[in-house]
Formats: C-alpha cells, structure tokens, sequence
C-alpha cells in the first residue's frame, strides 16, 4: 500500500519544507489579546484594555513555557469512527497532501533563539557524558579548590541567566505568531477537558510530546483495580534468573564479599552497559534523527491516518505510540491488530511497523522507554511495563480482543514480545525476526575475554533478556525469521550461519514443546538442517531423510485430540529414530523461516507469515 510505502522509506532527507500559510487564530483564545478592549466592561476602551492586561501575560506566560511546535497538520473533513470501536477518535478521510500538510514556520525570533537553545542542550548532553573524564582532569590539575571554584559558579549562573532571556525571547516570538497561540491555546484546553474534539483539533499538531496530555493510564481497566496480583507501582512480574548454587543461604560474610562486585555491575549496567545496548536511547543520537523521526511520523499520520497516544505505564513512564486502523477497510487483516516492538536503534517513525502496513493490519507501535517521545530508561522491567501498558490500551481502549492480536518483534524487541505472550496468553501469535534465545553470549562476544565475570553478572543482575525462556511459556503459533547474513546476533562471523543466536532459540523452542522428538537424533538432524545456507541445501536435505509432511500432520493431530493442546507433549516416546527424525525436521521447518539479508534489511511484506499451527 502507498502509505507503507512511504513509511519504509522514511529514512531518506527531509523534503524541502513548504511555505507555511497563515492560519487563523482561534477566536477563543486569541480574542483577548486584540478585541477585548471594544468588547470590554461598562468602563470604556480604558478599563477594557486595563482588563485584558491579565490574560495577555497569562498568554505569554503559556508562550514561554510552551513545548517546541513542529509541524501543523492542516484541518482534514472528518467521519465518525466505524460503529463497534469503543474510544478511538473519529476517523479522518485524506484529502491531497499538498493542501494541508505544512511545516511550522517560527518568526525570526524564535527560530534564533531555539537554535541557541538547541546548541545548548547538545553542549549539555556532551558534558554529562564526559562529566567523569573532566572532574578527573580538573582533580588532576588542583582546579577543584574553593578558590577557583567560586568564580566558575559564578560564571555558571550568568550563563544560565543569559539562556533563561533567550528562553523569554523565544517566548515573544511565539507570542507574536498567531499559529503559535492557536496551538497552545488547543492544548490548554485539552489538558482542561480531553473531550474528543479538543483531540482531533490537538492531533493536528506535532510539537513536543512531553506536553502531549495522557490518553491511557495503567490502571484504567476495571480488572486492574480490583486485581490483587496484577502489576503494582513497582512494575510488572520478571522471571529471575536462578541461583548458581542452590539450596545454599548466604551469609553475612558472604554478602560482605559480594558487595564490590555487585556494585561494579551496577555502574556498568547504569553507564556503559545501558548505553551499548540500547543505543537509540542516547540523546546525542536522538538529535540527529530528529528530522528523519518527524518525518517519519508525518507520513504515518498524514498518509495512513495515524493516531498518536500517550500511555501511562506503572513506573510513571510515559509511552509514545502510534496506531493506525484498518478496521474498516476491505482488506481482511485489518481485522487483526499486529504490534510492533522494535530493535535497540529502532522507532516506530521509521522501524518494522512498514511491513505488517504494507501487508495490510491494523498496527500499533510505540518507542521503548527513553526513545524520542518515551520517557524513563530501558532497562528490562521498564521495557516490561511499557509493554504491558501497551497490550491494556489495544485490549480495553482500541478493542481489540487478545485472539486478535499478533505480537511482532525485530531483534532485541523479541524481549518485551516473548514477555508480553508469556503474560498474555490468549494472544493469537508471536513473529520474531533477527532475535536470539540469550543477551549472554552476545555481550560476551563484543568485551573482552577478561571481562567476562563482570559481564555476564551484569547481564543476569541488570539487563536479563532471557527470551528463549520466556518464549517457552507461551503456548500459542509462534514463527522465527532468521536471517541468513545476520552480522549482529551471530557470535563468530555473519558468514558462520550456525553462530546465528535465532538457531538456539529454535533449538530451545522445540526442546520445550516436543522433548521426546528432539532427543539426540532428532536434534542432531535439526543442526544439519540449520547448518544449510541456500534454500537448496535445506531441500536437499528435508529429501535425504524423506519428510512425509501429510504423515506427520496426522501423528500430531492424533496426539492433539487425544491428550489436549498444552505443551510439552510427549509425541515420539515410542517412535522409531526414522519416524523422531522426520517429525523434528517437520517441526523445524514449520517454526523457522530463513530470510537471506543482514539484519537491518527491512523485511518485504510478502515474508510477514502467520505462524503455522494445527
């Protein structure tokens, strides 16, 4: 589809920006600043102008403290929702881009003073990265005494009063630009009352999403409330890793030695470690993206009629999502609601949600903690709560059941999915692309060899992305996607294709679900299949062991009917080697699907498959 399309190639430079037209001012909220003094008190034009003096500093007050606006979505001729959709705004039909899409354009004034405003914060960010480094040269350098720090303090907060007069300046220029005071005007009144017009008029803006009003809190479902072992404040259930020793208390000593160690992990995982992992929550790479995100997120709301939300998770996170509803198109998916969880560096605005587009679903998709409109870090229970907010807001706000919705995952998003389906587990499929079973073995491959009790004590204290183990509790179609030149998830090299972390995943799936078939014949089968680099090869070997497909569809339907659909199953307890070899090789297939490209290649809508079930 063409809005697909467009989503896809977000990435590209930003057009060339359109002349933005003058837009009228909202009577309501800018009458006072000109008309008050003709329509004011008995008092005359004196006293009417004397009363409208309040207002117009309250409105300039709003001005300066208001968040950046960066586009204006031009007003579109709007239609009710589709009947039976309880909560969603009204719908919006498309007239011509080039007639309502226009970008803001500030006045001279506050284009100079956001882009000293903007330089400012990039020099911030530098400093606090590199804050360790220049304390210890400082220190080095005796420039840490009383005596030379006084006169920095004072050099600190001249400048910080100088930028707080840039910030009233940009103020004024706001002020004076009647799209600016229309706008803050709009989201005045919708943080007084979020009744769907003042919502429709607010989502024709782009600005700053932290001034965006919450549109679904976490505790909003009736369930919530009266559900005693639901999530509390301090977040969602983690599975936790088990301990190295078991049956065995620690000590006081023993938690005495410890403490270093621990300590350490803390500040690696807090520092460097969250960093690495998750590097699009890095402000400095979020700056350069900016303009590639915002359009990204035009083309989502201007093309496919996205309808952007924030949510309240249990941690007090607030989460950026977009949907987009296909609900009542003629294409049948759209019946289906598929969300999206992206990679480290990934953002809805230009991540995975283009491939289930193009091929036709409903989508919804939403930025891990920390990336561009998503507040907090990401950090394993965060990311779980994020999820978890996002999964209550398409059940008991977009209403859409858990049979209806698919959890689809690039990479390191398989984390949040596998959580979400081991939480949800009426939820109708799981699709995973270029994800692994276990963060170990990957962390260990980018650190030094010496590094490697300090790091895998990191991994399983802080940042446990343990997705085969939580995939395993789901028992619902679940379909990998392994990509055959993966250079990320591979711990040795992309051409070494039995490095590939997805084979594990698969290998772990199965071991799970089928335990008697994937014994050691079967497993060994599995690995020489898997070891297979061309379709070709993987033929040639489903052959040499002569694959009866319709003979294994009726094994695992006997089994199904007779002892249920909940996993594992003992299926092949008394089968011959031949009979296991075939059913896992069988199983195989139909649980991964090779993908020839690296594992940044957007994924073609035609390889986006429903998991196989019986």
């Amino acid at each position: 589809s063409k809005c697909a399309k467009l989503c896809s190639g977000s990435a590209e430079n930003v057009s060339t920006r359109h002349e933005a037209e003058p837009v009228r001012a909202d009577v309501k909220g800018t009458q006072h600043l000109r008309g008050r003094g003709r329509a004011g008190p008995a008092g005359g034009p004196a006293a009417g102008r004397a009363a409208a003096r309040p207002g117009a500093m309250a409105k300039l007050l709003s001005c300066v403290l208001g968040p950046r606006l960066y586009k204006i979505y031009r007003e579109r001729d709007s239609e009710r929702a589709p009947s039976g959709v309880p909560g969603t705004p009204t719908s919006v039909t498309t007239p011509p881009s080039s007639s309502w899409d226009t970008y803001y354009q500030p006045r001279a004034l506050e284009k100079h003073a956001d882009s000293i405003l903007a330089l400012a914060s990039v020099f911030w960010s530098i400093s606090y990265y590199s804050s360790p480094f220049a304390f210890f040269y400082l220190y080095r350098k005796g420039y840490l005494s009383l005596s030379k720090v006084v006169p920095f303090s004072h050099y600190a907060g001249t400048l910080l009063l100088l930028l707080a007069g840039v910030a009233c300046l940009r103020g004024i220029g706001r002020w004076t630009n009647p799209q600016y005071r229309q706008f803050i005007t709009i989201l005045e009144a919708t943080h007084r009352d979020q009744s769907a017009e003042n919502k429709r008029q607010l989502a024709n803006y782009n600005f700053d999403f932290r001034s965006w009003p919450v549109d679904f809190h976490w505790e909003e479902p009736s369930s919530r409330k009266e559900s005693q072992g639901g999530p509390s404040c301090r977040g969602v259930a983690l599975l936790r890793p088990e301990p190295l020793h078991r049956g065995t208390a620690d000590t006081l000593l023993d938690r005495v030695k410890k403490l270093p160690c621990q300590i350490t992990s803390y500040l690696v995982a807090h520092t460097l470690g969250r960093r690495m992992l998750y590097p699009g929550s890095v402000y400095l790479l979020q700056k350069a993206l900016m303009p590639v995100l915002l359009q990204g997120q035009a083309r989502l709301v201007e093309e496919c009629n996205g309808r952007r939300a924030k949510l309240l998770a249990c941690d007090g996170n607030e989460i950026d999502t977009m949907f987009v509803d296909r609900r009542g198109t003629a294409e049948p998916q759209g019946q289906k609601l598929v969300i999206c969880c992206e990679g480290n560096a990934g953002f809805y605005e230009v991540g995975c949600v283009s491939t289930p587009l193009e091929a036709g679903y409903s989508v919804l998709g939403w930025n891990h903690p920390g990336f561009a409109g998503s507040t907090g870090v990401p950090f394993p229970q965060n990311e779980a709560n994020a999820v978890d907010v996002v999964v209550q807001f398409a059940i008991h706000r977009l209403g859409f059941h858990p049979q209806d919705i698919i959890l689809y995952a690039w990479s390191i998003g398989g984390f949040t999915a596998t959580w979400a389906a081991m939480s949800y587990p009426d939820i109708s499929a799981v699709i995973l692309d270029a994800s692994f079973d276990d963060l170990v073995p990957l962390a260990l491959k980018v650190m030094p060899d010496s590094w490697r009790g300090l790091v895998t004590r990191t991994v399983r204290q802080h940042l446990n992305l343990n997705n085969a183990e939580q995939l395993c509790r789901y028992q619902g179609p679940v379909l990998l996607i392994r990509r055959t030149k993966d250079e990320i998830i591979t711990t040795t090299v992309p051409e070494d294709i039995m490095s590939n972390r997805g084979n594990d995943l698969l290998l772990k799936l199965l071991q799970h679900r089928y335990p008697r078939v994937m014994a050691e014949e079967g497993l060994q089968v599995v690995r020489q299949w898997l070891e297979a680099s061309s379709q070709l090869e993987e033929a040639s070997i489903y052959s040499r062991w002569e694959v009866e497909e319709d003979w294994c569809l009726s094994v695992l339907r006997s089994y199904q009917a007779e002892h249920g659909p909940e996993f594992p199953w003992s299926v092949g307890e008394d089968m011959s080697v031949d009979g296991r070899r075939q059913l896992a090789l069988f199983l195989a297939q139909k649980h991964l699907h090779n993908f020839e490209a690296t594992h940044c290649t957007p994924l073609p809508a035609q390889n986006f498959q429903m998991p196989w079930h019986l």
